[in-house]
């Protein structure tokens, strides 16, 4: 199908799902689907394998791509996603990009500079420094961060109910609803429901609906869990800025921010105290567009 028009394709490997489009000129060529099970962004020859081979999958027969950029999970510094991108070129031959999921965001905004917030299963805050150089702050994952994401949402959670516990309360509408969601009798064996965990992030984040469920039914533990997290979420941001990062805007995304209106007006109110002046902005398009836009910056 190759004709004159550059094909440019965007590739957002999130932490659950991997997102294809290309385009040639405004005309959409792929839009592709898949599971991110086998990512590994600490091997770079890996990582660049299995980029490649969604290319290969994802083009119509006989697409050869202009410029190819990729937001990548886990992608954590510069040197780690330029030993992707250089290896991503050893298999393509064609000006590459590649940066971490949440830089996605901005571009996909159609700004030109500004904070990516991410709160789905885990949550992080990106932005660039005066001189360009990427800021990245959170992300470390739910046993030792990742607050107002699902798994640090439901970590906190449980720690709110063993709080109470220890203090001799009656399990209340948080706590019941945690024992519910995780099939286990009394507050004491959440511990072991926790620690049993195959995939800490996905396992404890699957449960984040109960949290919210009990603030719905009026407790005061799970309404002051998700008032936490916005702050914690703001917090992100108020980091950036101390770094030099400019957060005139704030592109929010993930599944769990955008999903759960309590969070966002947590986050929103906690976001005009530390950083007044700072504009949340919830993305209305798929991420992979911001990898589009990077792709069409390089060509």
């Amino acid at each position: 199908m190759q004709d004159s028009t550059p094909l440019v394709v965007g590739i957002d490997v999130g932490g659950t799902k991997t997102h294809l489009r290309a385009y040639a000129g405004s005309v959409r060529v792929a839009d592709h689907l898949r599971a991110s099970s086998g990512w590994r962004p600490h091997d770079p020859v890996a990582a660049a394998d299995r980029l490649a081979a969604v290319v290969a999958e994802a083009l119509p027969a006989g697409a050869r791509p202009s410029a190819v950029a990729v937001g990548g999970h886990a992608c954590e510094t510069p040197r780690q996603c330029e030993r992707i991108r250089t290896a991503l070129r050893l298999h393509l031959d064609v000006p590459a990009a590649v940066v971490g999921d949440a830089e996605l965001l901005v571009p996909a905004a159609g700004l030109d500079r500004g904070v990516g917030l991410v709160a789905g299963t885990g949550s992080v805050a990106v932005g660039r420094a005066a001189g360009g150089d990427p800021v990245q702050v959170g992300g470390w994952g739910a046993v030792l961060g990742d607050e107002g994401g699902a798994a640090g949402l439901v970590r906190d959670a449980a720690r709110a109910a063993w709080a109470a516990h220890d203090r001799g309360e009656q399990p209340d509408a948080l706590a019941r609803g945690l024992l519910a969601s995780f099939g286990v009798p009394e507050v004491p064996a959440l511990g072991a429901a926790l620690e049993s965990a195959a995939d800490v992030s996905a396992d404890w984040g699957r449960h984040a609906p109960a949290v919210f469920a009990a603030a719905e039914a009026g407790s005061p533990a799970a309404v002051a869990v998700i008032a936490e997290g916005g702050r914690s979420l703001a917090a992100l941001v108020a980091r950036l800025a101390a770094r030099g990062v400019a957060v005139d805007d704030v592109v929010v995304a993930g599944s769990t921010i955008l999903a759960q209106p309590p969070l966002y007006e947590a986050f929103v109110t906690a976001l005009a105290a530390s950083v007044p002046g700072a504009r949340p902005r919830p993305l209305r398009v798929p991420p992979v567009e911001g990898a589009v836009a990077l792709a069409r910056s390089i060509l």
